[in-house]
């Protein structure tokens, strides 16, 4: 069955604006609500319907993706629709509240929650990052008690489960015409009560403790890059799955190297003599030194390739280059003699042109004489 136009579910036009949209959502969400309607499946199905077109046209991003490719342009946004009323509860609890009071009231506090994420700022030398490395971390942070196995109740005691809601969480109360799920003021959502805490955790079901983790640095990992380490973050919730850890590298810069991408650069320094005349040099690099021949006639500033000698590929085999630019060093402290030899040889510079036209005139007067 195909859905219907958003614009069309909501009764507005296409460029209605944000109010506009809202208003009209509200208005069909109090038409359809499920407790307004307790035996309508039909008002229930409309009910979603209205959710899922405000859902995308209330989103700057999903709606331009609307506009322009239809129901089918979504799938990329991940938005597939709401599989129920609670998680429309849940997702517009703002909108819920203005009409009863309270915002989210039916969702449960006792249902799984998934643990919070956590964050680790690690600082790695050049050449662990470059090469690669196993780092040890002493992380505090809450872990599900040991005692209660994160029930927060004595083993001895555990929890009882509460008269008021009879274990649900929530209880009704009457509204106008509205039955309307709330919280339980009693256990507070989590059906249960505990009469005596645990005493190792005093009832919170957590503890805190240092936990030792072993990060392995991927070889070329860059500055500012984030490892993602799932479920090593805090613990869930009513049985929930724990949250991640993310492990931001930062990068500390070396003496002889720069990084560009998954190239390096480092610099070379020889004499005007030698770049005159060539010579060979000894490079570093991540691992031993390498000899690189200066050719003939270097300028400064121009670079040479090592190729493979650079920085690995995240999940490749493949390498970058190491790229080496030379600097070529003028002398300020000549003696008498080096100057005398520096100023030979800028006359000799000088007599090159000449010489140069005196060959070229003597050829050419040869092949017009004939001989």
């Amino acid at each position: 069955m195909s859905k219907r136009d958003y614009y069309e579910v909501l009764g507005v036009a296409r460029d209605a604006g944000d109010e506009e949209i809202k208003r009209a959502y509200r208005k069909l969400a109090f038409e359809h609500h499920p407790d307004r309607n307790p035996e309508d499946p039909e008002a229930e199905a409309s009910f979603k319907e209205a959710a899922e077109a405000y859902e995308v046209l209330r989103d700057p991003h999903k709606r331009a993706r609307y506009d322009q490719f239809g129901h089918e342009g979504l799938g990329a946004n991940g938005f597939s629709g709401f599989s129920s009323s609670d998680d429309i509860f849940g997702a517009f609890s703002d909108i819920f509240g203005e009409f009863f009071g309270f915002a989210g009231a039916r969702r449960s506090a006792n249902r799984p929650q998934p643990g919070a994420d956590l964050r680790y700022n690690l600082t790695v030398s050049f050449r662990d990052a470059a090469r690669g490395a196993e780092v040890n971390l002493k992380l505090p942070m809450e872990v599900v008690c040991p005692e209660c196995k994160g029930s927060g109740a004595d083993p001895a005691h555990p929890p009882e489960t509460c008269r008021q809601c009879g274990g649900t969480g929530h209880v009704q109360q009457a509204q106008g015409f509205f039955r309307i799920s709330v919280t339980c003021p009693s256990c507070r959502g989590h059906g249960k009560l505990i009469t005596h805490p645990c005493a190792k955790c005093h009832g919170l079901g957590r503890v805190k403790k240092a936990k030792d983790l072993k990060v392995n640095i991927p070889a070329g990992v860059d500055d500012n890059s984030r490892l993602r380490l799932r479920g090593e973050g805090e613990p869930g919730i009513n049985g929930g799955p724990p949250g991640d850890l993310y492990v931001i590298i930062s990068v500390e810069p070396d003496k002889n190297f720069r990084r560009q991408g998954q190239n390096l650069v480092v610099g070379a320094e020889i004499g005007f003599v030698d770049a005159a005349l060539g010579c060979r040099i000894e490079v570093p690099t991540l691992d031993d030194p390498v000899t690189l021949d200066i050719p003939k006639g270097t300028h400064s500033g121009e670079v040479f390739r090592l190729r493979g000698m650079g920085l690995p590929h995240l999940g490749s085999p493949h390498k970058g280059d190491l790229l080496v630019g030379v600097t070529v060093r003028t002398p300020t402290r000549l003696t008498k003699r080096q100057e005398e030899l520096l100023r030979e040889f800028a006359a000799l510079e000088e007599h090159k042109p000449m010489e140069k036209v005196k060959r070229l005139f003597k050829k050419t007067k040869d092949k017009v004489m004939g001989e």
